[in-house]
């Protein structure tokens, strides 16, 4: 992409920004080499990348990047034997435990919540470098710090260098106590890392030992008395033993980092594409950016864009299409009505999604990624090289129709300015006509009102304008597709007060040509105005009608689960009245049976009564039942085409679908609805059309048989015995695999399905279905 162009869009100022919402210094590094792609599927992937990202911030609210260091100098320092200071082997363990947080963040995320396939393939390639973290914290502590228990000698030697140091301490002391008069001051100090004491000029000789310094004034003297010498010697003795020790641990930790430079760099580059994903998402939460989907066909389809670098509530947002109907658009209308603004957000917002960054717009923008973008914006003018504005703005765009293809964007910002108005709109449509034959979507500015009539006259072109208020005199900044844009010099001068004489003066030397078009724009702004209300009133009313929608269908809902309650209550009611009479029918007959050493009464006759109550229990308990089962057993072959009664609507009509078993969707008028086989009542089937065949099929079993049996809402016993004619008919029907839909329940009928198919010689297996197959609701059997 062409260096200026970035420039004159702006682009690095979108960088700027960005700097900021990098968490390391690796991701600020990857910023400042961004660069927009031309290459579509490259970005397609970094807008996957972005996406990912912005998901995980929006569920989760966070992604831990804390602790992130650039260590490559450090490791590369130590792979060729250099030793690394406590800080380096410090930031290294800091390192590696951010991959490790941030590895574990991500796999602690639920598939079913988070589609994230970019961000879990990067972080499963973090290796995990536990024992070398763990190494260098047991030797080093935050501060940077050697610990003693680095190793048994570094804690042996400052055991001793403490000893050393209370015994200098101590005789020191004792002269500030004795010898305080000889003293500047009654403390102990260091100079040149050995125990000192300010001594007076004039009390050099009461002390004896070695002179290390001397005050400014040079009426002090630090003096290391020969009593502690031996001691002080002792002393930096051990220190130096001490800084051999710590140069060894600090040795041998950076062999161990060197011996997994590869992982760490492996780790270290992960970390630093994970952390430049999370600042470009970061950096579009806070624009209130949406991810635009990508093409290479030069179409781009914003709505309510924004210019990103213009605070939200400073600038207004707009609708902006091209590339599919036309493929240029002419702005026109007077100056400050926002036309650069316009040109340089279409410009910037195609970089920035070239470059993987998401767009300040709605949802469901469309971008194209173009092989170049030229821009012509702004005041070009060179006093260097003595060229006049429109010298360097046709300097520009001679460079610019020479790399014009059908794969680049141009924007025109007052494409001909500069030089004689009549000269300079002809020389503007020219070039329009240049770049519009090549193919290439083109986005040009202008004031000229010759150019008004242009797109009028060209089927790829289409006119555009900036709205402007003619009653606050100010320009809204609202682009309008499809409407010119007017002067309004005369609407305006009104408003300030100038003479109607004069202005109908004006307006009478003006041609009739212009007052034409003039007046053809104002009627189309008023067109467009009205179609924009009703739009935003049909946007009302459909919003009301989906909600008018949503509360019927959760109403019809809300029925017909109260319909099921009731008729399961019903038959929860009617079994325990057969219960019931079962139990007096053999309570009678065990009567009856007492009384037969007292009476005649038969063996059979007994038998005869027990069957006469049963069935007398059944009538009197079951006549609900009976006659709900009649009608089920009626509208068993019911089939499309049929004429029915929907019982709980009271209303007729006709089947046009069998959605299932059990239930089926009538046309009622001009009304379709869903009901159940019991809700329906058979009037009449229509005597099919009989149509002439050459040749006769013969079906198989298979035809009859589905691959699926619903056991829901049946009892036990009937549940088994449909089960096993069921089994039988899918084994003459040839099938290898079918499902039992029981619902989950209690569980009690699943268990049977599943003892009945373990006992079963003709079914080879049986599982519990998959998410997708109804799950622990249905049990797959395997015939064979």
């Amino acid at each position: 992409m062409n260096e200026r162009v970035l420039k004159v869009l702006e682009f690095d100022k979108i960088k700027e920004q960005l700097l900021g919402y990098a968490g390391s210094s690796l991701g600020k590094e990857q910023v400042l080499k961004l660069q927009p792609s031309g290459d579509l599927e490259v970005v397609k992937k970094w807008q996957e990348e972005t996406d990912e990202a912005t998901q995980v911030l929006r569920i989760k609210g966070h992604i831990p990047l804390g602790g992130i260091f650039d260590i490559r100098a450090n490791v590369k320092r130590a792979s060729i034997g250099g030793v690394l200071t406590s800080f380096e082997c410090l930031d290294v363990a800091s390192t590696i435990r951010a991959g490790k947080v941030l590895k574990q963040f991500i796999l602690d995320i639920d598939d079913e919540e988070l589609s994230i396939p970019i961000l879990r393939d990067l972080t499963d390639q973090i290796v995990l470098l536990n024992e070398l973290e763990r190494n260098i914290k047991s030797c080093i502590d935050d501060h940077g710090h050697v610990m003693d228990g680095a190793s048994d000698k570094l804690r042996s030697i400052r055991s001793r260098i403490r000893t050393y140091e209370n015994t200098v301490r101590d005789r020191l002391e004792q002269y500030t106590k004795t010898k305080s008069k000889m003293l500047s001051d009654a403390i102990v100090t260091i100079r040149n890392d050995r125990y000192v004491l300010p001594v007076k000029q004039e009390y050099r000789g009461s002390f004896g030992g070695i002179v290390h310094d001397q005050s400014a004034s040079g009426q002090t003297l630090f003096i290391e008395p020969q009593s502690v010498v031996e001691a002080n010697n002792n002393l930096q003795a051990a220190k130096v033993e001490e800084s051999r020790e710590i140069e060894k641990i600090l040795q041998e930790l950076s062999a161990q980092i060197a011996q997994d430079k590869e992982f760490i760099n492996q780790n270290v580059q992960i970390l630093e594409k994970i952390d430049f994903m999370v600042a470009k998402a970061k950096f579009g939460k806070d624009m209130k950016a949406a991810k635009p989907s990508m093409n290479d066909q030069g179409i781009i389809k914003m709505k309510q864009a924004r210019h990103p670098l213009i605070n939200e509530g400073e600038v207004v947002p707009n609708d902006v299409e091209i590339g599919k109907d036309f493929t240029a658009i002419v702005i026109t209308g007077p100056n400050t009505g926002g036309k650069t603004v316009t040109l340089k957000m279409i410009g910037l917002c195609t970089i920035m999604a070239q470059a993987g960054l998401q767009i300040p717009a709605l949802d469901g923008c469309e971008l194209s990624v173009f092989d170049d973008v030229f821009a012509d914006i702004g005041d070009e003018q060179s006093i260097e090289q003595s060229l006049s504005t429109f010298s360097s703005h046709m300097t520009n765009i001679v460079n610019i129709l020479q790399g014009v293809h059908e794969k680049t964007l141009v924007l025109f910002d007052e494409l001909g300015a500069g030089t004689d108005p009549q000269e300079g709109a002809a020389l503007a449509m020219a070039i329009l006509d240049q770049v519009v034959e090549k193919q290439a979507r083109v986005i040009a500015t202008t004031h000229y009102p010759e150019l008004k009539a242009y797109g009028f006259n060209r089927e790829e072109v289409v006119n555009a304008s900036v709205e402007f208020d003619v009653k606050t005199l100010r320009p809204t900044y609202r682009l309008l597709l499809g409407v010119p844009g007017r002067s309004n010099a005369f609407e305006i001068s009104r408003r300030l007060g100038l003479q109607e004489e004069i202005i109908h003066k004006a307006q009478s030397l003006t041609g009739q040509d212009s007052q034409s078009v003039e007046n053809m724009i104002a009627s189309l702004e008023e067109s467009r105005k009205k179609a924009d209300e009703d739009y935003e009133q049909a946007e009302v009313i459909l919003e009301q009608a989906s909600k008018l929608h949503h509360d019927l269908n959760n109403k019809w809902n809300q029925l017909e689960q109260q319909k099921e309650k009731l008729l399961k209550k019903a038959e929860e009611k009617a079994n325990k009245e057969l219960e019931k009479a079962k139990r007096e029918a053999a309570e009678i007959v065990d009567r009856l049976r007492n009384m037969k050493q007292n009476a005649e009464v038969k063996e059979h006759e007994i038998i005869d009564a027990k069957k006469q109550l049963e069935e007398a229990g059944l009538n009197l308990t079951g006549e609900e039942k009976n006659k709900t089962s009649a009608v089920q057993n009626n509208t068993e072959n019911l089939q499309p085409g049929d004429e029915v009664k929907v019982r709980s609507l009271n209303q007729q009509g006709h089947i046009v679908e069998k959605i299932s078993e059990k239930e089926f969707q009538v046309q009622l008028g001009i009304m379709k609805v869903k009901a159940k086989a019991d809700n329906l009542i058979f009037i009449n089937r229509p005597e099919p059309v009989k149509e002439e065949k050459p040749l006769a099929k013969v079906k198989g079993k298979s035809f009859h048989v589905k691959t699926e049996l619903d056991l829901r809402g049946e009892r036990y016993e009937d549940a088994l015995i449909q089960l096993e004619k069921y089994v039988d008919d899918a084994l003459l029907a040839g099938y290898h695999q079918v499902s039992i839909i029981h619902g989950k329940g209690t569980g009690a009928l699943r268990k049977g399905v599943q003892k009945f198919a373990e006992r079963h010689r003709s079914i080879s297996g049986h599982r519990m279905g998959s998410m997708n197959e109804g799950g622990s609701g249905v049990t797959i059997l395997e015939l064979g």
